[in-house]
Parts: C-alpha cells; sequence; structure tokens
C-alpha cells in the first residue's frame, strides 16, 4: 500500500513546490499525506508500525522529495504548468484515479488523494486543488 501510494503523494508534493508555495505548503502536504497512507492502510488491515519505518514513511519522505524521483518530478512539471507530454512514465498517475475511486467505495476520507486524481483528470487546477485542501474543516492531529 505504502510503496502505491507515495507515488500519488509525491505528485503532489511535486505540484505545490512547482507551483511555489514553499517548504511548509509542502512538508504539509506530506504529513497529512502520510495521514491519508495510515487510514487507507488501516482499512486494508496494515499494521502501524510497518508504514512507520523505512518501507512506509522512509520511502514517502523520499520519493516526495526528489528530483530523482519520478512521480514528484512529474508533480514539479504540473505545477510549473509546463507539458506533461514525454516526461518518464510516473506509475501514481494511473494509482491516483486507482486509489480515489477505492477510497470512496470504502468510504475513506482521502483528500488528497482525491484531489491528485482531479487535477490529472483536468476537473481542478493545482492552485485550485490547494484551496480546497487548505479551506478544509480543521481537526486534531492525532485524530484521523
Amino acid at each position: 500500500i505504502g510503496g502505491a501510494l507515495k507515488n500519488v503523494f509525491a505528485i503532489a508534493a511535486g505540484a505545490v513546490t512547482g507551483a511555489g508555495l514553499g517548504a511548509s505548503a509542502q512538508a504539509a502536504m506530506v504529513t497529512r499525506g502520510f495521514v491519508e497512507l495510515r487510514r487507507i492502510g488501516a482499512a486494508f488491515g496494515a499494521r502501524p508500525e510497518t508504514l512507520m519505518g523505512l518501507s512506509g514513511l522512509g520511502d514517502l519522505l523520499l520519493t516526495c522529495s526528489s528530483t530523482q524521483s519520478r512521480n514528484f518530478a512529474y508533480g514539479l512539471a504540473l505545477g510549473q504548468g509546463k507539458p506533461l507530454a514525454g516526461l518518464p512514465l510516473a506509475e501514481g498517475v494511473p494509482t491516483a484515479a486507482i486509489a480515489a475511486r477505492i477510497a470512496t467505495e470504502r468510504n475513506i476520507d482521502a483528500p488528497i488523494i482525491a484531489a491528485v486524481a482531479a487535477i490529472l483528470d483536468g476537473t481542478i487546477t493545482v492552485r485550485q486543488a490547494v484551496t480546497a485542501l487548505m479551506t478544509r474543516p480543521l481537526k486534531t492531529e492525532t485524530n484521523d
């Protein structure tokens, strides 16, 4: 689960960076993405300690911050408004739509995944997605 969803969150982190929203916005995106990863993982029976390790959080942090990550680079180009044709395959592109559908079907709150899927299918822009995510009702950090 972590290995697939990290790619969707890397697209989001790259888009935020590409849009010039700053390191704080990127950190918030990755942190909230990890919450979604835990939430979806729990729905599929993943052990929290597995997601907290290198194969979960560690891989997420690397993928969401490295320009060597195809998914982060894809998001970066997306956020900068650059053409996406010709970019290397970013696994997060098909994964976003599938994960968004599964989250909806299982009634799992996954707003970042839904936003990435909507950006990729042309429903909303990066700026619209960020605005929608930033204006969601506040919740406590420890209560998903």
